[in-house]
């Protein structure tokens, strides 16, 4: 930084914003940091008292925040997002389409350990919409040593995978929906959901607690092509549950049986040839 008349600054970049209070009316800054000086603009700090301003000089060893954002902005940006405009050292990347975010932390933690800069992000693994902002960057210096931006340097740190068109597969099981003592209320619940990603439902079967049922139904839609079948009850270990041991017959991996969250903690994942 370099401190300088105020009437020999036109053409020069402010380090600091400048504040003008008017009272009663405003108190806000009428310059931000970052702001190139005009010939018009002199009146106007020279009202708020300023005489003297710092400005930034530009060298070969230092960045301004601005041309520093945008080298951290190259080292989150993945596929299908799109940046806005820096501002103050800042850059925020959007989604340009419906998808599951990826965050590579590891490097994101590298990054935010060295100081002076910063990356904020969502969680990875999680589903995001077209316009969501994924992630907003930050050098929090006016100027940053280029060395240390040249160390910071990393690959794409975010990701965003589009999701793939999948068919899906409905087996209702249970005795109380299969001979209709109760209404079916969990169906419209699942269908809702898939409606969020691209999903086509091919079908819904209902079965009651006979095991081979569940298992020929299950098979009937990996069949039929469905990427995904989605059981829903008789996940419990009460004897009459019958749907885990339909799933093992199918010749499906179990992958996982139960998970800690409620309600779901009955949950079952597996694989059946790579398919869900």
């Amino acid at each position: 930084m370099k401190l300088m008349k105020t009437q020999d600054a036109v053409g020069q970049v402010l380090c600091h914003d400048i504040t003008q209070i008017i009272k009663g009316v405003t108190k806000d800054a009428v310059f931000r940091k970052g702001h190139v000086i005009t010939e018009e603009d002199i009146p106007v700090l020279l009202s708020v008292g300023k005489d003297n301003v710092y400005i930034w000089e530009k060298g070969e060893t230092r960045l301004h925040e601005n041309e520093a954002a945008e080298i951290l902005r190259e080292m989150c940006q993945g596929e299908y997002m799109h940046p806005t405009s820096v501002k103050e050292g800042k850059i925020e990347l959007v989604a340009d389409i419906d998808g599951l975010l990826k965050v590579d932390s590891d490097k994101m933690k590298k990054i935010n350990g060295m100081g002076e800069l910063m990356i904020a992000s969502r969680h990875g693994n999680f589903a995001v919409k077209k316009g969501d902002k994924l992630a907003g960057t930050r050098i929090i210096p006016l100027v940053i040593e280029r060395e240390k931006m040249e160390q910071a340097k990393a690959e794409p740190i975010l990701e965003l995978k589009p999701f793939v068109h999948k068919k899906v597969g409905i087996v209702t099981t249970g005795n109380e929906v299969y001979y209709h003592r109760i209404e079916d209320t969990f169906t419209p619940v699942i269908k809702e959901k898939l409606a969020e990603y691209d999903t086509e439902v091919i079908g819904q079967k209902i079965c009651n607690d006979d095991h081979e049922k569940i298992t020929k139904a299950i098979l009937s839609f990996i069949e039929r092509g469905a990427d995904l079948v989605l059981c829903t009850g008789g996940m419990s270990v009460d004897p009459d549950d019958k749907t885990p041991l339909a799933i093992k017959n199918t010749g499906a991996e179990i992958v996982s049986y139960g998970a800690p969250v409620l309600p779901g903690a009955m949950f079952l994942l597996s694989y059946y040839n790579g398919n869900i």
